[in-house]
């Protein structure tokens, strides 16, 4: 049977309010120690010491109560069952103590305020406690909506990318045919497959190993050179200990991509795009800058989207670094 490790804040809180209630019996005693006759100073310490036990074994099973078996949101509802409860322990109280000290008065009016003072603590630090159990359930609730608004918002983010790269795949098909160069056009559709199963597999996932993405990446380029005529190298330089670490899904597809489509890649203006550790353990996507004469026809979503991801994802920004000579994008793993 697993422990309730919350019954050990009852007992805290229980012992903390017998002290406080108990206060005034310590006082009485000091002060009437002088006055008690000696055949009764031995009845008088017995009564006290029984008063704080019971009072503790009142408060304990009073915020039990209020905390485990009174579930209403009501506080006027909870008065009654503690004014029962409270006049159950007080007479309980009076039994025990007259079987023990018979004839010890012990300021019966002092001790019906002890225990209305119990009764209330029992019933305030209850309902206390609900209002708290219903805010934290709450703000559970509102974290799990949270985060499936997020991974929704991550899919559709995800699935803006797909459209995207299965129509430059189409064309890439598309021009291998016209060379009918059979080896080349199978050694591409194999890649293909590895690269629709990967991205059919990202819409259930939002964070993967470093290794599982850069495994796609590798298969990706090895697509983009077949499409540049070995005029594209891409160089992944990792150490093993980093593949572990966690990214988000598909996050090197838009790097890779826009740099096909910003930059030229010709006989002249060989492509090498370097994937990096740095020594802040981050991603690093760096490329030449070949900037094409005309301007690209894309939407300009492939970045921003990324960007989105990885701040619904792991809460952290991607950082760009652009110089005259390269281009670098530093991307933060988890």
């Amino acid at each position: 049977m697993r422990y309730d490790k919350s019954f050990n804040k009852i007992l805290l809180a229980s012992l903390v309010c017998t002290a406080f209630v108990s206060y005034p019996n310590l006082l009485f005693l000091s002060l009437d120690w002088d006055f008690v006759p000696a055949g009764e100073r031995a009845c008088y310490i017995d009564n006290t010491l029984i008063r704080f036990f019971l009072f503790w074994l009142f408060s304990i099973g009073l915020l039990y109560f209020n905390q485990r078996w009174l579930k209403t949101p009501s506080l006027s509802r909870r008065i009654l069952p503690n004014v029962v409860l409270t006049a159950v322990a007080y007479a309980l109280y009076k039994g025990i103590t007259a079987l023990i000290c018979s004839g010890f008065d012990g300021r019966p009016i002092i001790l019906t305020f002890q225990f209305f003072v119990m009764g209330m603590m029992g019933l305030l630090l209850g309902y206390a406690n609900h209002l708290s159990l219903v805010h934290q359930k709450k703000d559970e609730e509102l974290q799990q909506l949270k985060i499936e608004s997020l991974q929704s918002r991550c899919t559709a983010l995800t699935n803006q990318i797909n459209p995207h790269f299965f129509f430059n795949s189409l064309g890439g098909i598309s021009s291998l045919v016209r060379k009918k160069d059979d080896r080349l056009t199978i050694c591409y559709i194999d890649h293909l497959s590895d690269i629709f199963r990967y991205i059919l597999q990202s819409e259930h996932k939002g964070l993967v190993s470093l290794k599982e993405e850069l495994e796609f990446a590798r298969s990706f380029c090895e697509v983009m050179e077949v499409r540049y005529a070995g005029k594209l190298d891409v160089n992944i330089k990792v150490p093993d200990e980093c593949l572990s670490l966690q990214i988000p899904i598909l996050a090197l597809l838009p790097l890779i991509e826009n740099v096909t489509v910003h930059n030229m890649i010709d006989s002249e203006h060989r492509m090498r795009i370097d994937i990096v550790m740095n020594s802040a353990r981050e991603l690093m996507v760096v490329n030449p800058l070949y900037p094409k004469h005309y301007k690209p026809e894309t939407h300009g979503t492939g970045l921003a989207n990324l960007e989105k991801r990885f701040m619904l994802l792991m809460d952290r920004q991607i950082r760009v670094e652009q110089s005259e000579e390269k281009f670098t994008v530093i991307l933060p793993l988890g």
